[in-house]
């Protein structure tokens, strides 16, 4: 193939293609849906809500409760009922005292239980070796007496 054929079909194509409009891929979509439009009726807005009202309720309340309470000098209904279901201060002294001593005995027997050690015992691997000694031919003064002895396991 000669190269002014290849060249004239490369032109060609390119001709071609230029004259075809460019493909453009999107990963969206430019399709518009349909608004939604909201068709709640909202109710019309100002002081006279139960919100305001309430506000203004509680306001009066307040004020009214403060003029007419009894003054602080008075012994108040409230005050004599959280008095009625309290303890006197002797009574909680006395609770914290016996919670004391009992928190010291407690420690003590800590104390003792974490610094307490097992006594030494010598524990034989096979215990059946005192048990295995001839009882004849011993010298006087050379065989020990070990009837009275228990091996421990």
């Amino acid at each position: 193939m000669s190269l002014s054929l290849v060249a004239k079909r490369t032109v060609a194509t390119c001709s071609r293609l230029a004259a075809l409009p460019a493909q453009r891929r999107r990963p969206f979509s430019t399709h518009h849906h349909q608004e939604d439009h909201d068709t709640t009726a909202y109710p019309q807005e100002g002081f006279g809500s139960p919100f305001w009202r309430n506000i203004v309720l509680f306001s009066l309340l307040g004020v009214a409760g403060y003029k007419y309470l009894p003054e602080r000098a008075e012994d108040v209904y409230l005050t004599r009922w959280i008095a009625m279901y309290t303890s006197p201060s002797e009574h909680w002294l006395d609770v914290n005292t016996k919670h004391t001593a009992q928190q010291l005995e407690v420690s003590k027997e800590g104390v003792l239980m974490r610094d307490a050690k097992k006594l030494p015992v010598h524990r034989y691997r096979y215990p059946q070796a005192l048990d295995q000694s001839s009882p004849f031919l011993n010298a006087v003064g050379m065989g020990v007496d070990v009837k009275g002895v228990v091996a421990k396991v």
